[in-house]
């Protein structure tokens, strides 16, 4: 078994890359976090949008039972649910849980006043995001992110294994090398579901108040906090 990376000791390890194959390195990358990390220690934390299907597809054939989180916030559109429904029908071995905040939208409401995600994105995304996820990954000495360089300047060096500052743990990141044209092509030769928003020119799909579609000259997350300057929900920030 290779030496399994953790955050305090990423230091002392090298040379672990894997060669690019016919996956671009993604089908290595997730053989070698299965092989590397044991079951309980390494979790997936899908959004359910184009990538995500392509991962969940990848990682069932190298661990048929993994263990996929999907944040829910309680705000994501009817269409999002819908998928993530259709790829538990597809792979039902799959262990899909669905993590929601602890406090409900309408404690949100109460406490910080109605509509946050208006006001202040950043905090409602700490709250219905951020905190859930810190919370799974506690125990977690490793999770997977389907982060490709080409949707974003902030994410154009983004490694295959990646030092999480603020999760202390290691992001693997299996499809940094992969095109958004890839991305379909390879969910169109495998008949994949996915969320139908993606015909309307939703590239990337977070919750309804804060995604639009976009135009054909934007980068895959342009429709996200439009008219903000917020680019990330702060999963992939310090």
């Amino acid at each position: 078994m290779t030496e399994t990376v953790t955050y305090q000791n990423w230091s002392q390890i090298s040379g672990i890359f894997p060669i690019l194959d016919e996956t671009k390195g993604a089908r290595s990358v997730l053989e070698w976090a299965y092989r590397s990390y044991p079951e309980e220690q390494i979790v997936y934390a899908s959004s359910f949008g184009a990538e995500a299907i392509v991962l969940i597809d990848l990682i069932q054939q190298v661990k048929p039972d993994a263990h996929i989180v999907f944040l829910d916030t309680g705000l994501h559109f009817p269409e999002t649910y819908e998928v993530i429904d259709k790829m538990e029908a597809r792979f039902p071995i799959l262990r899909i849980e669905r993590k929601q905040p602890k406090i409900s939208l309408d404690e949100q409401s109460a406490e910080y006043g109605s509509a946050l995600w208006k006001r202040d994105p950043n905090q409602c995304c700490h709250i219905r995001k951020v905190i859930p996820l810190k919370e799974t990954l506690t125990a977690k000495q490793a999770w997977i992110s389907g982060l490709r360089r080409e949707q974003s300047p902030t994410r154009a060096n983004t490694e295959f294994l990646n030092k999480d500052e603020k999760f202390e743990n290691i992001k693997i990141c299996p499809l940094i090398h992969w095109t958004w044209d890839e991305v379909w092509s390879y969910i169109k030769e495998r008949d994949l579901p996915y969320n139908t928003l993606h015909d309307h020119q939703y590239p990337s799909i977070g919750c309804f108040p804060c995604t639009q579609p976009v135009g054909d000259d934007g980068d895959s997350r342009a429709g996200r906090w439009t008219g903000s300057g917020k680019t990330e929900c702060g999963l992939h920030t310090r």
